[in-house]
């Protein structure tokens, strides 16, 4: 029998016959209960001990249009609701003005806040004035909003890191074995924003400073792992990324401006720099094993 792969994993021809015995003994079963016990079977489960259902529903389907297992019908459609997501509604902002140095709006106060009251606070403000506005983090993620003497000052949103990144693999030393084995040890900052009435020297450099050492203490607490590497990447046409330099963070390198698997050579989105911290001094090894 033919070995699949899916996701980086090896499927057998053992696992197949495993499944096929899971629906004939089980019919009754819909997909989406099939899928979660045959994680538990598999104990196919993240770091914090979550069921990777979905997962495991994408690799159900495969194998279902490749003909080697059957599924019971579709007993309800589910929506995509990330596809129906309607944008974030505005929120009237504290917009008074805050300068001086920046000794002067100490201390400053750090709030994750996804799945708190003050969410759509977060997703409003990066919607109203980040210029790529607000996107839904993908994977696991975090989302921060800092304030100075209560008021919100600055935005932050970290999620899972790409799964390939040649400039980011090359630089690790990555195979293709270490890059799927530990690409979870990784976080992406997608957005960083300072709110535009705020004027503060070194603001921008002493919060990725702090967020360096707050996101991989949540990251740990929530998803029981820990994070050796940060990366983000930035437009160069619009920002010079002195904040992140100042921060201890490296240029990586420049991107071709194709996007991934890209169907030609022609460059069709703006080129990009990226960026990349180490939060451990032995963080190559550390990816690496």
């Amino acid at each position: 029998m033919a070995t699949h792969r899916y996701r980086s994993r090896d499927i057998s021809g053992e696992e197949i016959l495993f499944i096929r015995q899971l629906i004939g003994d089980h019919p009754e079963l819909s997909r989406w209960k099939l899928s979660r016990q045959l994680c538990e079977a598999w104990q196919w489960k993240q770091a914090n001990g979550a069921l990777r259902d979905m997962l495991c529903r994408g690799l159900l389907l495969m194998l279902d249009r490749a003909g080697e297992i059957q599924l019971p019908p579709v007993k309800r459609k589910v929506r995509n609701r990330l596809a129906e997501r309607e944008r974030p509604d505005a929120v009237i902002a504290d917009k008074r003005s805050v300068r001086g140095p920046l000794a002067s709006i100490f201390p400053l106060e750090f709030v994750q806040v996804r799945r708190t009251p003050d969410e759509p606070l977060f997703n409003s403000l990066l919607e109203q004035y980040h210029y790529l506005g607000y996107e839904q983090p993908v994977g696991e993620h975090l989302k921060y909003l800092v304030k100075a003497n209560g008021q919100v000052i600055a935005c932050l949103a970290w999620q899972s890191a790409p799964r390939h990144l040649k400039l980011r693999d090359r630089f690790l030393g990555w195979s293709d074995e270490a890059r799927r084995r530990n690409v979870h040890l990784l976080a992406y900052n997608t957005r960083f924003l300072i709110l535009p009435w705020v004027r503060v020297e070194h603001l921008a450099s002493h919060i990725l400073g702090r967020m360096a050492k707050l996101v991989p203490q949540e990251w740990k607490r929530l998803y029981a792992h820990p994070i050796y590497w940060l990366e983000t990447f930035l437009d160069p046409a619009r920002f010079r990324g002195t904040c992140y330099r100042a921060a201890n963070w490296q240029v990586i390198g420049t991107t071709a401006g194709r996007g991934h698997r890209a169907p030609t050579f022609e460059q069709t989105r703006p080129v990009k720099q990226m960026l990349g911290l180490p939060l451990h001094r032995r963080f190559r090894e550390l990816l690496s094993t």
